[in-house]
């Protein structure tokens, strides 16, 4: 999408400090739009974990202390969509509610808008335009549901694992992958029975790694391990995952640019009515990029 007149006063406006004119940039850029920005260097940090681990909340104890320093923070949540109108479910950030009370604290709501892995490429350039704004803590929060936990390694510095006691084989659940990105591990809900030893699970687990992530025992409710949390996590050195984070992104702006292909619903009609074979889609797809 190209710049016009009113697309560079919606910029100037939101580099100058107007947050209604931030919302309105981060909308256009949702809709392809790339504005032209001098790039600041940012901080991010991607929360992870399944669903009901507490993420919201303990990003809400983020919040809470980086605004109280002066720090000025910015949240994109992520949240699941309608397969039906690609909206947000969770657009309303109950749990988060709170957190975006003040002038140092901006939190967005984003649709995953059904894009393979849960994150979108245009997150990249949201992570660019708030640095350029002044938002020097950045955190992303994802739907916390398979490839989304791999797909935060393309756009945040620094990846926190989160989960909870609850989950039967916490240990077992994370094999899959996800522990081994994790910069910092977080069992949240400390006051409940099983916490322990979940937490000692994971850091026995972890033991024979030649650079493990430090695991902590917090409860985002009464604030119990928060400040030793995010202490580690204002001193974490992020680990170079520079083949990871480039394979990422390349398959966000695969996924991005297939499903944004002006041929693609002619072609789901095609291969969905038995008219093509799936060999056949993709040849009519790359071929139409010609």
């Amino acid at each position: 999408m190209e710049m016009g007149v009113k697309e560079q006063d919606i910029v100037d406006s939101a580099l100058q400090g107007s947050r209604r004119d931030l919302s309105r940039l981060l909308t256009l850029i949702e809709s392809g739009f790339e504005p032209n920005l001098s790039l600041q260097e940012s901080w991010t940090i991607g929360v992870t974990g399944p669903p009901g681990a507490g993420k919201s909340s303990l990003i809400g104890n983020f919040v809470d202390y980086w605004s109280s320093r002066g720090d000025k923070v910015a949240v994109l949540a992520v949240d699941p969509s309608s397969p039906k109108s690609g909206g947000a479910l969770l657009g309303d950030r109950m749990r988060m509610a709170s957190a975006d009370s003040g002038d140092s604290v901006f939190v967005r709501s984003l649709a995953t808008r059904n894009h393979p892995g849960g994150l979108s490429a245009y997150i990249s350039t949201m992570i660019d335009c708030l640095a350029a704004c002044g938002w020097n803590r950045i955190v992303i929060e994802t739907v916390g549901s398979g490839q989304s936990d791999y797909r935060i390694a393309a756009f945040a510095d620094r990846i926190l694992l989160v989960d909870g006691p609850d989950r039967g084989d916490i240990v077992q659940a994370e094999k899959a992958g996800i522990i081994e990105l994790a910069d910092i591990i977080v069992v949240n809900k400390s006051d409940l029975e099983g916490s322990e030893q979940a937490a000692e699970a994971i850091t026995s687990s972890l033991s024979m790694d030649t650079s493990p992530p430090s695991v902590h025992l917090v409860c985002s409710h009464d604030g119990t391990g928060i400040e030793e949390l995010i202490h580690d996590i204002e001193n974490c050195v992020p680990e170079s995952r520079s083949g990871l984070r480039a394979r990422e992104r390349l398959i966000s702006a695969w996924d991005s640019r297939l499903l944004n292909h002006p041929e693609l619903i002619r072609v789901i009609e095609l291969l969905e009515t038995g008219r093509i074979t799936l060999e056949d889609a993709i040849r009519e797809i790359t071929l139409s990029e010609g």
